[in-house]
C-alpha cells in the first residue's frame, strides 16, 4: 500500500516541483480523512496542486471561485419546483464531489464560508430540511490569499478549526524555478496524467491508518502539548480535543507512509505545525517574516520521553 502512496507523491511532485514537503502533507491529510486550507501569495500553484492531486487519485473534482457575491446556494445546491413532476428537485452544486476546490475563499462573505462547515465536518449538507450524503472519499482544499490583501474576509476560529491543516507553497527554489519557467506546456501535463489508485484502494488505505497504534507515551506526548496551549496568556488560542484528535490522526498518516505500523514522536512532530498552527495563531494567517512559529515554540518546549512533566 505505501508503494501505492509512493507513486501518488511521485507523480504530484513531476508537476508542482520542488514542495515534496507540502505534498506529503496534503496526502497525509487526505489519508487522514481531513481537509485543507493552502494560504499563499497568488500564482504560487496552490490551484494547480488541488487539480494534480484529484487526478492523480482519480478522484472528481469540481473548483470553485469564491466571491464576495456569492450565496450558500452557489456552494450546497438548491431545490427547484420542476412543475412537469410537480416536485421540488435539487440541483446539485460543487458540494457533491469527491474533491472539492474552494478557490480564494477567504474572498466570500462568512455567511457563505460557513456553507461548508457541516459537510466538512459529518460529510453531508442539509438543505431545505433534507440531509444529504456527500461522495467518499471527500476532500475540500480552500485556497486563501493572505488577509493584508484587499477583498478579503478572515475565516472565523470556527471555521479555521475545520480544516485538518494548514500549509503554504511558499516561493520555489532556483533549480525549481528553472523548471516551471521551461515547462509551456503545463496544462497539457496535467491532462495527460493517469490514476494512480482507485477508490476502493484508497478507502482501504483510510482504513488501515486509522488502525496505526498508538501507545499511551504518544498519547501523553499530544495531551501535554495541547495542555501547554491552554496554560498560555494573551493571542495565542488554545488547543481544543478536535486539534488533539486531527494530530493523532494526521501523525498516524504520516507514520503509515513512513512505512510504519505505529507512530514516532518524529510523526507528531512531522505535522505539528501543518495541524496546529492556524489553530493557535488568533491572526489566522501564515506569517511572511522569518520569525519561529507558535507551533515550533511548543515543541521545543516538551520533552516527547517525558512529555507531562515538562
Amino acid at each position: 500500500m505505501q508503494n501505492l502512496i509512493s507513486n501518488v507523491v511521485q507523480q504530484v511532485g513531476s508537476i508542482v516541483i520542488g514542495k515534496e514537503l507540502q505534498i506529503k502533507l496534503a496526502i497525509a491529510c487526505l489519508l487522514a480523512r481531513g481537509h485543507i486550507l493552502i494560504e499563499d501569495l497568488p500564482g504560487m500553484g496552490k490551484t494547480t496542486l488541488a487539480q494534480v492531486l484529484s487526478k492523480t487519485l482519480g478522484l472528481s473534482y469540481q473548483r470553485t471561485q469564491f466571491t464576495s457575491d456569492m450565496l450558500p446556494s452557489d456552494v450546497v445546491g438548491i431545490s427547484i419546483f420542476d412543475t412537469n413532476a410537480n416536485q421540488f428537485t435539487l440541483h446539485k452544486g460543487p458540494i457533491f464531489n469527491q474533491v472539492v476546490l474552494a478557490d480564494e475563499i477567504n474572498r466570500a462573505s462568512p455567511k457563505t464560508q460557513s456553507a461548508l462547515l457541516e459537510a466538512m465536518e459529518s460529510s453531508q449538507v442539509s438543505i431545505d430540511g433534507k440531509t444529504y450524503a456527500l461522495p467518499n472519499p471527500f476532500l475540500v482544499i480552500a485556497t486563501q490569499n493572505p488577509l493584508f490583501h484587499s477583498g478579503t474576509y478572515p475565516l472565523p476560529e470556527s471555521q479555521l478549526d475545520r480544516f485538518t491543516m494548514r500549509i503554504s507553497l511558499g516561493f520555489p527554489n532556483i533549480e525549481a524555478e528553472k523548471q516551471i519557467l521551461g515547462n509551456s506546456h503545463i496544462r497539457q501535463n496535467i491532462s495527460d496524467l493517469t490514476e494512480c489508485i482507485t477508490d476502493e484502494q484508497l478507502i482501504e488505505i483510510q482504513n488501515v491508518v486509522e488502525q496505526v497504534h498508538v501507545s499511551e507515551a504518544i498519547l501523553e506526548y499530544v495531551i501535554a502539548l495541547c495542555h501547554l496551549s491552554r496554560k498560555q496568556i494573551g493571542s495565542v488560542n488554545p488547543l481544543s480535543p478536535r486539534a488533539g484528535k486531527a494530530l493523532l490522526a494526521s501523525a498516524k498518516a504520516w507514520a503509515f507512509m513512513e512505512n510504519r505500523d505505529h507512530v514516532l514522536p518524529e510523526d507528531v512532530q512531522a505535522v505539528f505545525e501543518a495541524v496546529c498552527e492556524h489553530r493557535l495563531d488568533s491572526s489566522g494567517t501564515i506569517s511572511q517574516t522569518n520569525e519561529t512559529s507558535i507551533a515550533k515554540q511548543y515543541l521545543d518546549q516538551i520533552d516527547p520521553t517525558s512529555p507531562l512533566n515538562s
